[in-house]
């Protein structure tokens, strides 16, 4: 965009700019005769096309005239009306011409640039959004197993929960018959063991 905007600067310059240089031109009329003298009164030795590059000799400030010597080496006077340091049509439009082809060639190769940037940028946004919905679609799974590992848990617990009570329940179960058994154990035993018979005269 730079050397866009330097073009275009330079474009404008051309164009508005009064140029710099020694050099004189004719101004863009049709043509101005040349007098051998600096007035009307004297002959006209001949014409000088508008734009035509001169190298003015002298100027007559009363007449209005100046001396000057056109680009085919002729010598005579003009008035200096007619004189200027301003380049002819037939010079700066060329000029003018390819500095627009070539603010031309830089805009379109700006243009270029612009496209080449926006399609980075789009496949760039592209690539995020591909990045982004990836880990979105990660981040689902993820929660997903988080929420069956925590369901698995709740279930593991609870059976435990009741494998706890299972045990506690056969534990009384178990020390409620040791217990019964003992109990009938202790009455049956009795009866099993056969007592000694006591003598008459009471010796055993």
């Amino acid at each position: 965009m730079k050397h866009l905007y330097s073009a275009l600067i330079l474009l404008f310059v051309l164009v508005t700019a009064p140029q710099a240089m020694a050099e004189n031109y004719i101004s863009d009329e049709l043509f101005t005769y040349m007098h051998s003298g600096p007035g009307t009164q004297y002959r006209i030795i001949g014409s000088v096309d508008a734009g035509d590059k001169i190298t003015v000799l002298k100027r007559d400030q009363n007449a209005g005239y100046s001396q000057i010597v056109d680009s085919r080496g002729r010598k005579g006077w003009v008035k200096s009306d007619f004189v200027t340091t301003q380049p002819g049509l037939k010079e700066r439009v060329p000029a003018l011409e390819a500095e627009l082809k070539k603010v031309k060639t830089a805009l379109s190769s700006a243009q270029d640039d612009a496209k080449a940037q926006q399609k980075g940028l789009v496949e760039s946004l592209k690539k995020r959004n591909a990045q982004i919905e990836k880990l979105e679609t990660h981040s689902s799974e993820l929660n997903k197993k988080l929420i069956d590992a925590q369901n698995e848990i709740r279930a593991l617990r609870a059976k435990i929960d009741t494998q706890k009570d299972d045990l506690l329940m056969r534990w009384f179960t178990y020390g409620g018959m040791v217990a019964g058994g003992g109990l009938l154990f202790g009455l049956v035993l009795p009866h099993l063991i056969p007592r000694k018979k006591r003598r008459r005269d009471g010796w055993a």
